[in-house]
């Protein structure tokens, strides 16, 4: 996969379009007007219609290109055998920040799309979390795609709620706040783990009605 660090910048209209739609998007809500948009690209509203046909195909556009990003961005941090790439990101904040304010805004909205957005971020962390365990930095799971939904699920639910009680900020404030305070427990959490037995997941275990296959590690 290719990070967007790496990738050579897409400079064409229609990109520039994109690119000041998810900006705009995520600052102010996807009722902002096309004609917004387009003074941030510095193309005119009829070019805007030209390539994107309306407001929803524009939303399209940003939907996928977020999806892209966030999958090509996912996959080397947890390939890596080195912190050199998940520091990488971490300094990427700038980089970032539309895409995550723009996530945020998709979830806060609801609806069909913030459904599809997640049933995408899942599909995705399974193939990237599959990448992980061949590369030997992730553990295997007993159901690969119950662990990617629930790291998914838990990690958007986290999002949503600092959100809620942080209060108004930029795009950039708002991720450099939430990884300040986030970073450290969750790598912690994920690096050392939290029990320190296996007596609740053997519990689990002995009365799940159809328990699932043991991991690979655990045999």
């Amino acid at each position: 996969m290719v990070n967007m660090r790496s990738a050579p910048p897409d400079t064409t209209a229609r990109a520039r379009i994109r690119d000041a739609a998810v900006v705009r998007f995520a600052t102010d809500g996807f009722d902002a007007p096309l004609r917004a948009i387009a003074t941030d690209a510095g193309v005119s509203a009829a070019l805007v219609l030209h390539h994107f046909g309306s407001k929803d195909g524009l939303r399209d556009a940003c939907d996928e290109h977020v999806f892209t990003q966030v999958r090509d961005a996912k996959g080397p941090v947890l390939r890596d055998r080195t912190p050199l790439t998940m520091l990488e990101a971490l300094a990427s904040v700038d980089a970032y920040a539309p895409l995550f304010a723009y996530l945020v805004r998709s979830l806060q909205t609801g609806g069909p799309r913030a459904s599809a957005f997640v049933d995408h971020l899942v599909d995705d962390a399974v193939e990237y979390l599959a990448d992980g365990v061949a590369a030997g930095t992730l553990r295997p799971s007993r159901d690969e795609h119950a662990r990617a939904r629930y790291l998914v699920l838990t990690a958007l639910g986290a999002v949503l709620l600092d959100v809620a009680i942080s209060g108004p900020a930029t795009p950039r404030e708002l991720m450099a706040a939430y990884l300040d305070r986030m970073a450290l427990p969750a790598l912690e959490l994920f690096t050392d783990g939290l029990l320190t037995t296996r007596d609740m997941l053997d519990g689990y275990l002995l009365h799940a009605p159809d328990p699932p296959r043991p991991a690979s590690s655990d045999t």
